[in-house]
Parts: structure tokens; C-alpha cells; sequence
């Protein structure tokens, strides 16, 4: 990665972001750690995929793991990633924002033919 520009490296992380079941893991652990278990009652997916899914945002740097007894927690490595995941929600609103401005000047111009 050291020699990789730094729009390639930014590709590689919305890359990793590019997945519904690592965005919504990245949700559940704004609020703080969780435990696996956990993880899995909120996303309808199986073990071995939410475990792959884990692996992969844990080598891109995005979650860490720690272990409190027999359980493993996972949590964010830095709380950018919640912002990022809020500014994602803020343009998305204001792209349906504009969607439905569109949708409705294009049914005012059909109305008035």
C-alpha cells in the first residue's frame, strides 16, 4: 500500500464498505463493542459469513477483536468510521431530497399539458 496512490487506497476502503453485511456490523458497533453473538441475532446471516465478513473489515483496519473471557468483542478502531457512515446517510438523504424534487417538477410539467 505504500506505493499505492492515495485515490487507490480510498477505492480499496469504499470497497470494503461495498458489502450490506460489513456496512451493517460497521452500524451495530457505532454504540460500542459487541460480542459475536450478538452481531448474529441482528444480521440474518450465518456464522461462517458473518466470521468472513469480521475477517475482512478487521484486516482493512476498520474493527478490532479482544477477548473478555470466552467471549470475543469487536468494536471500531476509530470513531471516523461512525462519521463516515453518518455522512453516508446524510447524502443519501439529500439525494432522495432531490430525487423527489425532481419527481415532482416533472409531474407539475405533465400536469400542465
Amino acid at each position: 500500500m505504500g506505493n499505492m496512490p492515495l485515490y487507490e487506497i480510498k477505492a480499496e476502503l469504499f470497497r470494503t464498505l461495498g458489502h450490506p453485511t460489513r456496512i451493517r456490523v460497521l452500524e451495530l458497533l457505532q454504540d460500542g463493542p459487541r460480542p459475536v453473538h450478538e452481531l448474529l441475532a441482528e444480521i440474518e446471516v450465518e456464522a461462517s459469513n458473518l466470521s468472513q465478513q469480521l475477517a475482512v473489515l478487521r484486516r482493512a483496519g476498520l474493527v478490532r477483536s479482544s477477548r473478555e473471557g470466552a467471549t470475543v468483542l469487536y468494536s471500531l478502531t476509530t470513531a471516523d468510521i461512525a462519521r463516515l457512515l453518518h455522512d453516508g446517510r446524510r447524502i443519501l438523504a439529500a439525494l432522495a431530497a432531490d430525487q423527489q424534487d425532481l419527481l415532482a417538477d416533472l409531474r407539475d410539467s405533465a400536469a400542465s399539458r
